[in-house]
């Protein structure tokens, strides 16, 4: 088939991978402009027009595809190459725009939007996240006939994994974009087929998974400690975890822990004890055992090595 593809990130850029190794014929990406990263803040393309590029795919960069919006004119651009395209389904992952009614009709079969979470949990921006701080012991890819509301269009494929206390956003981003790509092969083959089932979304147990905030990095040592070791996982890598532990200077970024069950600290962001097996802190209920951290200005470490050094350390 001809399938637009619109999306940003690396999460997409698998995605878009595997529709091409399938042997689908991709006329066109849609990605978001190219964004200044890096110290020297210098335009940088996003992962989906990188891939694109390197295929020899066009690539179209709206900053708005509303045609009564801020950018007509580049709304107008998008919507007439689209149109030459002649698309026979779009599939959007993690685009970063919204769709007007009029994207989501061109398309012959509509547009498919790949969804990290079993929905309706976890519609928004950032489910991967949400799902980790929350405690959920499962996740998942929804393959979406997409609509106008935000994630509310109807399932047409749905494969749930599970969520381990090993995993941080970053593991369980990776595994899922994974399982996104198989799954929206598999949905194109339906398309195909005519043999994809729509079924609504559950009126019941639908929440959001805000966009993560800097200001969240910041943990509240007074917090349970099974709450900050979620929050940890689910920061990591963005934005990070910190913490201010007592006797240092300065908050310390945690990038792994683990609560310890049945344990009672002291005073919040008292030291426990500090050895290679882990930096015992105590919270507001229980103990949080750090096991990844980083010094302000040094790098990622273990705790055995972040220990190494540290006058600050202080065990009782």
């Amino acid at each position: 088939m001809r399938v637009v593809f619109a999306g940003t990130p690396e999460f997409a850029r698998i995605a878009l991978d595997a529709i091409r190794a399938a042997g689908h014929d991709v006329p066109l990406v849609l990605t978001q402009p190219d964004r200044p990263s890096g110290r020297g803040l210098k335009l940088t393309p996003s992962a989906v027009k990188q891939a694109a590029l390197d295929a020899g795919i066009p690539v179209q960069q709206p900053r708005s595809l509303r045609l009564d919006g801020k950018y007509p004119d580049e709304a107008q651009a998008a919507r007439q190459t689209l149109l030459d395209a002649r698309p026979d389904v779009m599939v959007v992952a993690a685009y970063g725009l919204i769709l007007p009614q009029w994207a989501l009709q061109l398309p012959k079969a509509g547009c498919l939007n790949i969804h990290a979470s079993l929905l309706p949990r976890w519609r928004g921006a950032a489910p991967i996240q949400r799902a980790i701080e929350a405690g959920d012991t499962e996740t998942g890819i929804a393959i979406m006939q997409m609509d106008e509301g935000l994630d509310t269009g109807d399932m047409v494929l749905v494969r749930a994994l599970p969520i381990t206390p090993e995993h941080t956003a970053a593991r369980l981003h990776d595994e899922l974009a994974e399982l996104g790509g198989q799954c929206i092969v598999d949905a194109l083959k339906g398309v195909e087929t005519s043999s994809l089932v729509h079924t609504p979304q559950p009126e019941t147990g639908v929440c959001y998974a805000a966009k993560l905030d800097k200001a969240e990095a910041a943990l509240d040592i007074s917090l349970p400690a099974q709450v900050l070791a979620r929050r940890i996982r689910a920061f990591n890598p963005v934005p990070g975890a910190t913490m201010q532990l007592a006797g240092w200077p300065a908050p310390v970024k945690v990038w792994f822990a683990q609560a310890l069950p049945g344990q009672t600290g002291t005073r919040p962001g008292q030291i426990v004890s500090a050895t290679a097996a882990g930096l015992d802190v105590a919270t507001g209920d229980g103990v949080l055992r750090i096991l990844e951290a980083q010094k302000p200005g040094g790098k990622r470490q273990d705790i055995g090595a972040f220990l190494n050094g540290s006058p600050y350390i202080v065990s009782p």
